[in-house]
């Protein structure tokens, strides 16, 4: 039976999300990577478990892991991009916010992508042209939508645009909390919440071209019909880096305005 690439995405992220959930709560190894960073038992063991699923399934794609870093040949031009549990910090505290994440990139294009929520038993996902969450194999239409004002925003590192911009101060600037209500959930599920019109918006530094983390959200939000650029308002991955995935042009317009004040020498 042949599985569409878009049913792959589903498989492996729902395949690692079964992991996560069932390794909630023990004491979690922890595998030191770098000052500050770790991955978890259940990090190691979902990717695996999704590799799995790719593998048996694409056998000439390549892979890159977050855990395992690139396989695969180097003359494909299919990567698929592994984030086995984005919000480690979290999982590990035994807080519950936390995302799995597979997407697929065809030549520059991500054209599948899924990110799996393990303990709400949602996985938003999309085909590259539409997005939907899935609940008990039922798939509904992501609809994004400002009405809660809710922003959120990443604090954590790496901050390449400092101190240009920084994230820390967005979130003290007055015109934003008169405006917006910030949101630190620290895990890209909050970049699916945003094509889900669950947030109005997402934001963050960083350079994400092919990143682990933030494929999948990215793709969600652009099928989804969210205003998707850089930091300085370019299309993703071409200009400053960072990510502002919006609900709408109102809310995008706003946040790159408070952004773009940020670089003002006046300020």
């Amino acid at each position: 039976m042949i599985i569409t690439d878009e049913e792959l995405a589903l498989t492996a992220a729902e395949a690692g999300a079964a992991v996560v959930r069932a390794m909630y709560g023990s004491a979690p190894v922890r595998v030191q990577k770098a000052a500050g960073d770790f991955a978890t038992a259940a990090d190691i063991e979902a990717e695996k478990t999704i590799l799995d699923v790719i593998r048996a399934a694409r056998p000439g794609d390549a892979v890159t892991g977050e855990e395992s870093g690139r396989t695969g040949s180097a003359g494909t031009g299919r990567m698929w991009l592994v984030d086995p549990l984005c919000g480690t910090l979290n999982y590990a505290a035994r807080n519950m916010l936390v995302a799995v994440n597979v997407a697929l990139r065809v030549g520059s294009d991500v054209t599948v992508a899924a990110s799996a929520d393990p303990f709400a038993d949602e996985v938003f996902w999309t085909d590259g042209d539409r997005a939907y969450v899935r609940r008990d194999g039922v798939d509904e239409r992501l609809a994004p939508s400002s009405h809660s004002r809710l922003v959120d925003v990443n604090l954590d590192p790496p901050f390449p645009n400092a101190p240009g911009f920084q994230a820390a101060r967005l979130l003290s600037d007055p015109r934003f909390g008169e405006r917006f209500r910030p949101r630190v959930v620290s895990t890209t599920l909050a970049v699916a919440w945003v094509a889900a019109g669950r947030r109005a918006a997402y934001v963050t530094d960083g350079h994400l071209r092919d990143s682990v983390h933030f494929a999948s959200g990215i793709a969600l939000c652009q099928a989804a019909g969210c205003v998707v650029t850089d930091l300085r308002g370019e299309p993703p991955h071409t200009g400053a880096g960072g990510l502002v995935a919006a609900a709408d042009r109102e809310t995008h317009a706003a946040l790159l305005e408070l952004i773009r004040d940020q670089r003002s020498p006046d300020r």
